[in-house]
Order: C-alpha cells, then sequence, then structure tokens
C-alpha cells in the first residue's frame, strides 16, 4: 500500500513539472510573437511618438549622444550643441535661457539605447554618427556667457566735424584740460575742425570706441605693437592699452572662447583631432586663455629676438595700420586685439612646450609620430589624426651618436634641405630622404655651416 501511494505521488509530481514546463514555453512562446508583433509594426503609433520625444531640438532628427542644458533640462545632440556654441550661441538654443553647461545625459542614452534596439532602422547613418563623433567627443560643453553689448553710437552728431574730446572742456571730471581744445562744431561753428583735413593736432581716435583722445592725457595709452592710442574711458577694460602680461586677449575670455573660435583651428592646421585633445587638456587642468598668454609673453620676451619675428610678419599692421620696426623700441603696452595676434601665434608653439612636460594621458602622448611631421596633407582626415601625432616627431640616434631627448618639436630648428647624399657632408646621415643629426663636434658644426 505504501509503495503504491508514493508511486502515484511521483507520477503526480512529474505531472506537475511537465505542466510547469509546458507552461514556461507557452509564455516564452507569447513574448516572442509579441516582439516579432511589435517588430512589424515598426511605425505603431506609440513608436512615432517616442521618437518625436527623444528629437533633437537643433536637428530635429532622433537625437545622438545627447547633452543636458543646465539648469533648464533641454537636450540635444552633443555636435549640434558644440556647433551652437561655435557659431556664439550663449545660451539654450530652445528656450534661449541663461546657461552655463551642457552635460552628456547618460539617463537619456539608455532609453534611446533600447528604443533603437526596437526601431533599428531608425538609427542615424553610419556617416552621420562618424561626423558627430569628429566634433563632439562625449565631454561636458562650457556655453560662454553673454558678452557686454557696445555703446550705442550718437547718430544725431555732425560727421563732418571733430567733436572735442572728453579733456577739451575745461570743467572735465578727469582733472585735465587738453592744451589744444576742439572747438564745439555746435557752439562754434566757424571754428569747427573739419575731418577731412584729418585729425585735429594733439588729437587721435581711441583704437576702440573711436572718439577723439588726447595724445597727452594722463587716461591716454598706446599700444607699443600696432602704435594706436587708446581713451581709457569710455569702455571700461576695452579702452586701453595695458603692459604685455596683464592684457586681456580680445574675445577670448574662458575656454568657451576658444571652442568656438574658428581661428584655433588654422593655428594647428585644421588638425580638429590635436585641437580637441588641447582643449581636453586646458579643462582638466583648468588653464584659460589669458594664463596660456602670459606664458607665451614670458617666452617671446625670453628669446634673443623678442617680439621681432611677430613684427616682421607684419601681423600686428594688419590690424591698425603702420607699425614702427625700430627694434630699439621698447615693447612694454599692447592692446586687446593685438593680445589676440600674439596668443595665435604663438599657441602651437606653447601646445608644443606644454605637452613636453608629460602631463597628457599616455594613449594620446604614445601615439605613433606621422612620417610627414607637421607637414602631413592628411592631418586633417580625422582618422589619420587620431592614429597618428602630428606635434613631435621622435629623433633617431644616427651611429654612434649620444643620446637625443625622446620628443622634439617639429620647428625646433632650421630644416636641411632634401639633398642627394654625395652633396652632404661626411658628418650627415641620410635616412629614407630625411636628414638625421650627427654628434654635435666642432667639425659637425662647422660642415653643418658650411652646407648651409
Amino acid at each position: 500500500m505504501d509503495q503504491a501511494s508514493s508511486s502515484l505521488t511521483r507520477v503526480k509530481r512529474r505531472a506537475s513539472q511537465d505542466a510547469i514546463v509546458e507552461s514556461s514555453r507557452k509564455r516564452l512562446k507569447e513574448d516572442v510573437d509579441d516582439r516579432d508583433h511589435v517588430e512589424a509594426l515598426g511605425d505603431t503609433t506609440f513608436m512615432q511618438e517616442l521618437a518625436d520625444e527623444l528629437q533633437c531640438g537643433c536637428c530635429a532628427a532622433l537625437v545622438y549622444k545627447p547633452v543636458l542644458v543646465l539648469p533648464c533640462q533641454h537636450f540635444f545632440c552633443g555636435s549640434c550643441c558644440v556647433l551652437w556654441i561655435r557659431n556664439g550661441g550663449t545660451n539654450c538654443p530652445s528656450c534661449r535661457s541663461v546657461t552655463s553647461i551642457a552635460t552628456p545625459y547618460r539617463a537619456l542614452q539608455g532609453t534611446l539605447d533600447t528604443f533603437l534596439r526596437w526601431a533599428p532602422h531608425r538609427a542615424r547613418s553610419e556617416r552621420e554618427r562618424q561626423q558627430a563623433d569628429e566634433i563632439y567627443s562625449g565631454n561636458n560643453l562650457r556655453i560662454p556667457g553673454p558678452r557686454e553689448a557696445s555703446p550705442e553710437p550718437n547718430i544725431n552728431q555732425n560727421t563732418d566735424f571733430a567733436q572735442p574730446c572728453p579733456h577739451c572742456s575745461p570743467g572735465n571730471p578727469y582733472g585735465w584740460v587738453c592744451p589744444q581744445p576742439i572747438p564745439d562744431p555746435n557752439m562754434d561753428p566757424d571754428h569747427a575742425w573739419l575731418l577731412d583735413e584729418g585729425d585735429p593736432p594733439g588729437h587721435a581716435r581711441c583704437g576702440n570706441c573711436e572718439i577723439m583722445l588726447a595724445l597727452r592725457a594722463p587716461t591716454t595709452s598706446k599700444c607699443d605693437m600696432c602704435s594706436v592710442s587708446f581713451c581709457g574711458i569710455n569702455v571700461q577694460g576695452r579702452c586701453v592699452a595695458a603692459s604685455l602680461p596683464a592684457q586681456q586677449p580680445h574675445g577670448l575670455g574662458d575656454i568657451g572662447d576658444l571652442i568656438e573660435c574658428s581661428f584655433i583651428y588654422d593655428c594647428f592646421d585644421g588638425n580638429n583631432v590635436e585641437v580637441e585633445i588641447m582643449l581636453d587638456y586646458l579643462t582638466a587642468q583648468r588653464l584659460t586663455p589669458k594664463h596660456i598668454y602670459r606664458e607665451i609673453i614670458a617666452h617671446t620676451q625670453s628669446q634673443p629676438r623678442g617680439f621681432r619675428t611677430l613684427i616682421g610678419r607684419n601681423i600686428f599692421s594688419e590690424i591698425h595700420g603702420a607699425v614702427d620696426t625700430d627694434p630699439d623700441i621698447p615693447r612694454s603696452r599692447i592692446c586687446r586685439l593685438c593680445a589676440a595676434e600674439v596668443f595665435f601665434a604663438g599657441l602651437k608653439d606653447w601646445w608644443v612646450r606644454e605637452r613636453q612636460k608629460g602631463f597628457l594621458e599616455p594613449n594620446v602622448a604614445n601615439r605613433k609620430d606621422c612620417p610627414h611631421g607637421e607637414a602631413c596633407s592628411h592631418q586633417k582626415d580625422f582618422g589619420h589624426a587620431r592614429e597618428f601625432n602630428h606635434i613631435f616627431m621622435r629623433n633617431t640616434n644616427a651611429p654612434g651618436s649620444g643620446p637625443l631627448p625622446a620628443l622634439v618639436p617639429l620647428n625646433a630648428g632650421p630644416s636641411v634641405p632634401n639633398v642627394a647624399p654625395e652633396t652632404l657632408p661626411p658628418a650627415l646621415d641620410v635616412r629614407e630622404g630625411s636628414i638625421t643629426s650627427a654628434p654635435a663636434t666642432p667639425d659637425f658644426r662647422d660642415a653643418i655651416d658650411t652646407f648651409l
């Protein structure tokens, strides 16, 4: 009896287990059928509404690598937000509210990934994703604040005659009276000074606000680079030629200004990868454009030629006018525009020196050097620039030579022309069309001097 009962119990247990397995199979089949049904529908009302909610507010397409703008919490494609900043955007692209940062929106990225698993046909094309990745690397974005508006011009003034400068009036609040006051054309039209005859004696126009200024006034300052004077009165911090290290380069208040500035890419010959590496480095190290500018000024002043090289390139004469190229003239004051020119002229060399400090991440610093160096015509290509380094070239020691620095700037010294081996001095070694240095002996230096 007990044996029969035990057998019956085992049969019931087996039947119960079989029922559970069958039930699980049915549920699994139903889940698969539901998924197939959803995939078959694809563009149902729900999926369409969800796709609409996931649209970027800038490009109106399905958002890619979304960033969240704070504090308004609107989201956009990371690449769209970068382009917005580069084109002068200083607020949220959607609501125009004041904002300061856009951060990667990881929560929405998870929702987006799930959506694309159910509707993969809605994903961006590979080419679109590649272009977006070239623009946005996935970091926080600094949105610059709105700039101070320039003062409105007085449209009621007679533009044919010179207006008195701030110091021409005897009762002016600046504590100094111009010895050669300009007659007010409204009060004394018979003695008014025609602008067609040039600037009035002892006066000039401010290089920033363009009002008349007295050249001998205590508030007047002169840029030693472009030889333009500034009133020091009208616009605080702008109408002045400050001392070299104290000046603020025009339009470069913070890293956000660098991000949206197109000139920075020209400094690196269109190598966007190197620019992004530098911008990430500046953000991580919390370096400002003014910090970079001061180091560029200090380095330039430490060189034997000082600013003569920049003056010889006529970069300052293109700003305001003629520049006094006398090398003996002291260069101690500079305007904002000339400071910006110094910044961009020395930015790449500064980055070369900064990289030698060894603060870069190994995966960036240890990239292979491009055989063509900074003259490479392919460094504008995103893939090539990511694979190869175009800022430093690694020197290989010639046979019998002593150790050389591991990293040497490409423009560290004069290059030797590529000529046939039989025309070179014995101390030079030709390898694959390039010339490497031999031991720096006196005979070697004499041979180089003779050859050059």
